[in-house]
Parts: C-alpha cells; structure tokens; sequence
C-alpha cells in the first residue's frame, strides 16, 4: 500500500492477524447505537462502494431489527481494493460489521463476497468467535464472479436465497429492514470508533472527508491499490503507481460505469472536479490510457462487456445496450452516425430495471465527449492512436 497523503488512516497497514490487529488498535470501544450514528454522522463518513451515499443516513433509515451485509462482492473488473482489504485486513471490516449490527440492533450479519475469499475468512471468523469478539454470528455466502452482483439489492437477493439479481431501483431497500455497506465503508467506521471523527476528518477535503482506497491500473508502472484522501490530484495517484510507462491520453475514472478524463495531473479526485466531465471517484477506479491505445475502441470493448452483464429483466439492458455497444463498434470500424450511439444511450437512461443501464450510458457519453477528435478520424478512415491504419 502507498499513501501519497499526511492523512492518518492506514487502512492496509500493519500485520491482518487477530493479534497484530489487536496489539496495532486494540478493541473496539463499547459504543451504543445512537453513539455510532452520531459518529458516522460527524465524521461525515459516505460509502466507498461506489454511490458515496453518507452512512449516518443509512443507519437512521434501516428498519429495526435489520439485516445486515458487508458487501465486498466487488464485481467491477477494474477493481481489487475491497479483495485486497479482505485479505491483508479482514479485522477491520468485520469490526466495522459489528458496530452497524449493534447501531441497528440486527438480527442477522452477513459477509458477501468472493467464493475464493472463504476458506481463509472461515479461519478470521473462528479466531474472531474464540476471543468474543462478535456478539453476532457472521454468515458467508458466496458472491457471483458478474459485474451487477455488487449492486445491493442483487446483494439482498442473493443473501435471501435468490439470485444475485437487481431489483427495481425504486424500492428503498432500508424500508425492508436491510442494510448493505461496502467493506471499505466498514473498516473506516471501525478506525473512527477508536481515534474519533476529528482523526478521521483530518484527511480529504471540506466536502470529501477521509481517504479511500484507488485500484489504478493501465499504463503505470506499479498497477496496484493506493491509498489516499479526497481530492488528491490525479497525477500524485500516478506517480504513486510507479508514474506512467507512456504519454497519456485520458484516465478512466469511477470504473466502467465512470468517465474518461483529460490527462490532466492537477485534476482533483473528488466529486465537485470530476463532475463536468460527467465522471465521480466512484469505487476509487483510475485506469490510464496511453496515446498508443484508441479510447473509441477500449470503450467499445468495455460496452460489450457490460451488454453481456445484464441482469435480464428489462428492455433497456435486454435490447438497448446490446445496440449500443454494437453502434459503438460499427463507429470503430469506421462506419455508423454519432448521433445513434447518443440517441441509444439517452433512451436507456432511467428507463432501466436498475441503474446497470444508467452507468453504461454515463460511460459510452462521456467517450463521445473525450475521444471526439478519434471519431472524426475513425469516420474518416484512420485511427489517430496508431499511424499506419487501424489497431
């Protein structure tokens, strides 16, 4: 783990076991649930799973007694953070996972994440139940390797023994008495219950407190997860993956359902700078694109993907991004009218089941914006990423 900040939070820092986790933080303080909300409240404390949603709201809203699931299914491809923090911090997030049972006096806590992840969590959980550590037990239940199975109503469904499935996104899912939160979320919320909201607003900025966990990827030296506070700029994240193996086109910020970016290294991680290029730090994703690759073409892949990663039940996922992401490749190939892609990608908008839709439309708009100089050319027959023809 690098932190590219003074902030003092050290999410990956220190020995995973029970007791090094121990000896590092000690136990968690006895805090009542009121003492907990108040907490996430003024910490200002919001969930990295990819909404940026503020905790302390979530807690209020859930019915009691509720459920509660500690989502590190991480279904985006583009990401590893939530892994990487199971793995090397696996204390933090369950500590975290209890105080939100004892904020909502649960009756059941669930760890969703990644079948490959259960052996060694089964072995956490034991040592965890020899020191009393969960007044609760924990449940594991495995989460789909697919791109929506993260979202938290496919998180609930998958817990109450269906499929990993969205439902309609109009459905409060606090009103049905389940909570879903990120382990990232989960583990910032066990350090603030030990050194205190003050500790934890130290990093970040006025209107992002905190640090949060970036996986960057592409053309860096060190692909890697690195941590950092709100509002680092882009290029301190590079220069912290080992700085860039080539010159620079654009960064893919927020994952696949993201943005793409100019190449700028002043450029702010945080929600008020990324806005006008329609992207958000979402799951702290930053892929960089170097200027020997052609962002039309990696978009038009990523949108074949994310056609492929439907859940089924509406029209929007089930026809419109599959035309979407066939228009795309027809641009890429030279042929196709801009103004389709953006037509297909308006209609489906908030027409969906679930926001899969939304984010994949975000994405493929934002392309039209960053690589309109490369449609012109692929309309006119060339590829400005490469200078003898196409890729």
């Amino acid at each position: 783990m690098t932190c590219v900040t003074e902030a003092p939070s050290h999410l990956l820092a220190g020995d995973g076991s029970l007791d090094g986790h121990l000896a590092r933080h000690g136990r968690l303080p006895l805090l009542d649930g009121s003492q907990i909300v108040g907490m996430a409240r003024d910490s200002g404390l919001t969930g990295r799973g990819g909404a940026g949603f503020p905790l302390w709201r979530k807690l209020a809203a859930v019915t009691e007694p509720a459920v509660v699931i500690a989502n590190g299914a991480e279904g985006e491809p583009a990401s590893a953070k939530d892994r990487l923090l199971l793995t090397r911090q696996p204390h933090l997030v369950l500590d975290g996972l209890h105080l939100v049972t004892r904020a909502t006096r649960a009756r059941a806590a669930h760890l969703y994440v990644p079948l490959a992840l259960h052996h060694d969590l089964r072995e956490v959980l034991a040592a965890r139940r020899g020191a009393g550590l969960d007044s609760l037990p924990v449940t594991l239940t495995a989460a789909p390797d697919a791109f929506v199975s993260g979202e938290e109503t496919a998180a609930a469904s998958a817990i109450a023994g269906g499929g990993a499935t969205p439902a309609d996104k109009r459905v409060r899912i606090a009103a049905t008495g389940t909570l879903v939160q990120n382990v990232e979320t989960l583990a910032h919320l066990a350090l603030i219950a030990r050194y205190g909201p003050g500790w934890f607003l130290a990093a970040g900025t006025a209107d992002e407190p905190g640090t949060f966990l970036a996986t960057v990827s592409g053309a860096v030296a060190r692909p890697g997860v690195i941590e950092a506070g709100y509002g680092v700029p882009l290029g301190d994240l590079i220069a912290a993956a080992g700085g860039a193996t080539a010159d620079l086109q654009a960064l893919l910020v927020g994952g696949y359902h993201g943005g793409w970016v100019p190449a700028d290294p002043t450029l702010p991680v945080s929600r008020r700078a990324l806005a006008p290029f329609g992207a958000s730090p979402g799951a702290g994703v930053v892929v960089a694109l170097p200027t020997h690759a052609c962002g039309l073409a990696e978009t038009a892949k990523i949108a074949g993907y994310l056609a492929d990663q439907v859940a089924g039940q509406c029209g929007p996922c089930v026809n419109g991004l599959p035309r979407m992401a066939q228009t795309l490749r027809e641009l890429v190939a030279g042929r196709g009218r801009p103004a389709e892609v953006e037509r297909l990608a308006r209609l489906v908008t908030g027409r969906g089941a679930c926001r899969h839709p939304d984010g994949t439309a975000r994405l493929v708009l934002s392309a039209m914006r960053a690589f309109e100089a490369d449609v012109a050319a692929h309309l006119a027959g060339r590829c400005l990423a490469t200078a003898g023809g196409w890729r």
